[in-house]
């Protein structure tokens, strides 16, 4: 709805005074009692409840937004202490692996010494208690042996180098070990070099016969 409002346009003072004044329309829009025009309250004028359930809906979305969010920074939180963890747990990890050789080497003169020389001897028990000490650094850290001769061979913690035909045991078994294997903690630092047994030629063909 609009109203025509009629002005008067004058004309100059030159022209003809017969002429009449043109009369021009102008259409202005119509204004509600507190101001606003029939547009807005058009728009205004939506159901309630339609306003109602957008509103809810976009309160959920936004919820649920949030609990994903922080299922996320808690899941990366959680995430980040454990690798921090792995970090401070196998941080020394490098330094043991190369003092293994030590060990060995320890294990090796002791072995070597053992030909020709006593238990008693000092020079004997002056490695013994070296390798002694070192052992017991590695183990305040977490650092212990692998279980090998004797066991069934695992792939995980032992290391095939050959093969040996074997009476008095079981078929893959660990009969002999060359090198230890050491673990730190959980994780596998460095695997035992073992001989694993393996069924007599002449068994294995009257088993297949």
């Amino acid at each position: 709805m609009s109203e025509k409002v009629q002005t008067e346009i004058e004309e100059p003072e030159n022209q003809d005074q017969s002429q009449e004044p043109t009369q021009v329309d102008i259409q202005t829009p119509q204004t509600s009692p507190d101001g606003g025009t029939e547009s807005q309250i058009a728009d205004e004028g939506q159901d309630p409840v339609s306003q109602l359930q957008s509103v809810q809906q976009q309160a959920q979305d936004n919820y649920d937004r949030l609990l994903r969010v922080s299922a996320e920074f808690d899941n990366y939180k959680k995430r980040t202490a454990r690798e921090m963890q792995d970090v401070i747990k196998y941080a020394n990890e490098k330094i043991f692996k190369e003092l293994l050789t030590v060990v060995d080497n320890l294990e090796r003169a002791i072995e070597a010494a053992g030909v020709d020389r006593s238990d008693d001897d000092p020079l004997v028990k002056g490695i013994h208690l070296t390798l002694n000490e070192v052992l017991k650094i590695l183990e305040r850290h977490k650092v212990h042996p692998v279980k090998a001769l004797g066991e069934p061979f695992d792939p995980t913690y032992h290391q095939a180098m050959m093969q040996e035909e074997v009476e008095d045991q079981a078929p893959n078994t660990v009969v002999r070990e060359m090198q230890k294997g050491y673990v730190i903690h959980d994780r596998l630092l460095r695997p035992a070099m073992v001989v694993v047994s393996k069924m007599k030629q002449d068994k294995a063909e009257s088993q297949d016969e």
